[in-house]
């Protein structure tokens, strides 16, 4: 490395430290950020030349890697074409996206574009809300939510949000949100006695809007799979019931596939493993546009819509965003799935995800991992101190583990300040468009690390 590169490196590490406020990160005084440079495919560069491998897609999002020129050209194409227009107008790339997201669902939704997947659902709460109030039900304001599940930043998002660690000096929290156990068979809150804990956990929700009344309870949000709280995979059967107890009370059911959606899961969509299941309400983001721009999406039944076509003075939807369907993140949006149709990833990913990355299952004979729980590219490993108790491994050894892996050159995620004491999960969710070759790299490279504790 040149004397010049190795001086523009110094002044930017030093800029970093005293411009740049990273997320989820504690200030180390004199620290070496690691600052990323290129990317190639599910691989990227560091400024100094290393190289690494992103075993959890940046945040979830980089489905389709890095340099898609397709989509980088669909990008600068739109923006010569339209640079900007707002979606209280219309233009050509969000009608066909908010098209083929209907098509996707397999039945007729409406799409109100954002910009993240916190103010997607941000937006579902309210539409949750006004639909209830005009369909007569003046009192449905409550939303209720899973403990250790995540569903954005926003203060409604955050509210939403179970996961006490994530919620700490916010406070206080939005009214109106309820939570309740998640349907977690390693840990069950029900008890060890409970033989079928995701049953019990969804019966849970029928009680709860029971005690709170039906009469005041919005709606249910959940991820298919509890994502950034640590992987937590019920049966088919949870989500059935779910949508049946919320069919019975009258309260919408808000999936949130901002992390499962566009083929994470070995599906198109998370909810698609249960049969049968048809939401209300869906949100989505991240793999929406695989992370080349920004795009949140709330895709709601048209039923539900029709209660926004009635007349009146405040009857339609009045809420905004201004990039909100930015012409160009639809554009790239419209190509995104394109080319996970055209190239098969769905099912590139069921398949992949069982016969390469299914090998991380064996990792259960270890004598610290006491879960190995996935869907596709999505594995969360439960580190422990020993099977027998199920103490969760701690901090330091989470961060041996994660600091091996980076000098071995693997990027791994965990689940970070989710429950006090109970962040222990290591996190593996790569590229969709990642080569047996890479698979078979996370793999090795992780049982080399777990093997050195």
């Amino acid at each position: 490395m040149s004397k010049l590169k190795i001086q523009e490196n110094e002044q930017l590490a030093k800029q970093d430290q005293d411009h740049l406020w990273h997320a989820m990160s504690r200030h180390i005084e004199g620290g070496n950020p690691m600052i990323a440079e290129s990317g190639e495919g599910a691989w990227f560069y560091d400024i100094n030349g290393k190289r690494y491998f992103d075993g959890v897609s940046g945040l979830w999002c980089l489905n389709l890697g890095h340099g898609q020129k397709e989509i980088v050209d669909a990008a600068a194409e739109q923006m010569m074409r339209l640079s900007y227009s707002p979606l209280t107008l219309s233009h050509a790339p969000a009608i066909q996206l908010s098209a083929k997201i209907s098509e996707l669902l397999g039945d007729s939704y409406k799409t109100f574009f954002s910009n993240s997947g916190s103010e997607a659902n941000e937006t579902a709460f309210k539409i949750a809300k006004q639909y209830h109030y005009q369909n007569g039900n003046p009192e449905k304001h409550k939303i209720i939510s899973r403990y250790r599940a995540y569903h954005g930043n926003t203060m409604g998002a955050l509210s939403a949000t179970a996961q006490a660690n994530r919620r700490y000096k916010y406070g206080p929290s939005a009214p109106g949100f309820l939570h309740v156990p998640p349907p977690y068979n390693y840990r069950s809150p029900f008890g060890d006695e409970v033989t079928d804990t995701d049953k019990t956990a969804a019966d849970f929700i029928d009680q709860v809007i029971a005690w709170e009344g039906a009469e005041t309870v919005a709606a249910v949000i959940m991820e298919p799979f509890i994502s950034g709280g640590g992987v937590i995979v019920p049966s088919p059967s949870y989500l059935q019931r779910v949508q049946e107890i919320c069919k019975k009370h009258d309260v919408l059911l808000i999936m949130d596939e901002v992390v499962s959606g566009f083929g994470r899961t070995g599906k198109m969509f998370g909810f698609m493993h249960s049969d049968g299941v048809q939401p209300d309400i869906i949100t989505m983001a991240k793999g929406l546009t695989s992370g080349y721009l920004p795009l949140g999406a709330t895709a709601v039944h048209s039923r539900i819509y029709e209660k926004f076509k009635e007349q009146g003075l405040a009857n339609h939807f009045r809420h905004v965003s201004t990039y909100g369907g930015h012409p160009a993140s639809c554009a790239v949006a419209l190509k995104n799935i394109e080319i996970i149709e055209r190239e098969n990833i769905v099912a590139r990913v069921a398949a992949l995800g069982e016969s390469i990355l299914g090998k991380l299952k064996d990792l259960i004979a270890h004598k610290n991992i006491g879960e190995v729980r996935n869907t596709g590219f999505l594995y969360g490993i439960e580190m422990v101190e020993d099977k027998q108790s199920k103490a969760p491994a701690s901090e330091e050894t989470m961060g041996k583990i994660i600091g091996r892996c980076k000098e071995k050159g693997l990027i791994i995620g965990r689940n970070g300040d989710t429950v006090p004491g109970f962040n222990n999960v290591l996190i593996i969710a790569p590229p969709l468009v990642s080569t047996e070759d890479d698979l078979n790299f996370v793999v090795e490279t992780v049982f080399a690390v777990l093997d050195e504790i």
